[in-house]
């Protein structure tokens, strides 16, 4: 199937960007270039756009939307990387970034994925398929308790103990393969008269595993400050997050960012040393109106945060 993937919050996120028509900006999740269109509809001859996405089927579909535009360029890499990206093409800084976190549609919708809880396929999940290990090796590798841990943790999944329980046992017999397999398993590990609730019983277990797989958590934490330091004067970063985990990164990020001071309340004079680099533009997070939630199912859960930096 084609590449389709229906941006977010796009008016907010390009009037949030404040684009300057000379500008650099960075978009660190392509997908299906959605986002960058707009930006580099907003670009004159002098402004560039650089496009960064580890699937390779967003690479090649960007690349074809965006064929038109002299001033893109398009690199097949995860935005954690974003330093040595912008260092291999003689970028010191940049006007502005874009994240839009989570799962495409395209990966939700292609069975072969193995992303959707909802088709029965081999467990992979990997955002790069480059990488080595898929899903089924979290599945059928992890102890009991790091999986309890990780469905908890990345999907607060209140049956997390018993799934990882019936994970483990059912591997016992030989590996689950499946995504079908293991919505199964999860059903089975969950009382029924939970089921009955609102949303899939396997999306948590999912999301978790995903998560862990593809290193999203700690690759947005580790990255954020960084990218907020290659941001110009007055430059921003924009970021679209689809779940509390990411949002509550997200905020303190930009919050810390804002007021790096450590030192006591009761002090009369800071001691530490540390300056704010901008501030937070969306005290609270913008979301999505209600015309885009009926025409987007998707975007529901969709916050977005900008910090200017300084």
């Amino acid at each position: 199937m084609s590449f389709d993937h229906i941006p977010v919050l796009l008016e907010e996120t390009i009037e949030g960007l404040r684009i300057r028509p000379e500008g650099t900006y960075v978009d660190g999740t392509l997908g299906g270039g959605g986002h960058s269109a707009c930006i580099l509809q907003r670009l004159n001859d002098q402004g560039r756009l650089i496009g960064i996405d580890r699937d390779g089927a967003a690479v090649a579909a960007a690349g074809e939307r965006l064929k038109g535009f002299s001033n893109v360029t398009i690199v097949r890499d995860n935005y954690c990387n974003i330093s040595r990206v912008l260092d291999s093409l003689n970028i010191g800084s940049v006007d502005g970034i874009l994240l839009d976190l989570g799962v495409s549609s395209y990966q939700l919708d292609t069975p072969e994925r193995g992303f959707s809880y909802m088709s029965d396929a081999p467990l992979d999940m990997r955002m790069d398929d480059r990488g080595a290990m898929t899903a089924a090796d979290i599945v059928n590798t992890y102890s009991q308790s790091d999986l309890t841990r990780i469905i908890k943790q990345y999907g607060e999944e209140r049956f997390a103990a018993a799934i990882a329980g019936h994970i483990t046992a059912a591997r016992e017999g030989g590996p689950i393969k499946t995504t079908g397999e293991l919505v199964e398993i999860i059903k089975a590990s969950i009382p029924a008269k939970y089921l009955k609730n609102a949303g899939h019983p396997a999306k948590r277990t999912f999301q978790a595993i995903r998560i862990e797989l593809n290193n999203e958590l700690k690759g947005l934490s580790d990255s954020l400050e960084t990218m907020i330091d290659l941001l110009d004067r007055g430059g921003r970063i924009a970021i679209i997050t689809f779940h509390s985990l990411e949002d509550r990164i997200v905020k303190q990020a930009f919050k810390t960012a804002q007021d790096p001071c450590i030192c006591p309340p009761n002090l009369p004079v800071c001691a530490c040393g540390r300056v704010s680099k901008g501030r937070v533009i969306t005290k609270s997070p913008i979301i999505p109106q209600n015309e885009e939630m009926e025409r987007n199912p998707r975007s529901k859960s969709a916050k977005l945060r900008i910090f200017e930096r300084s």
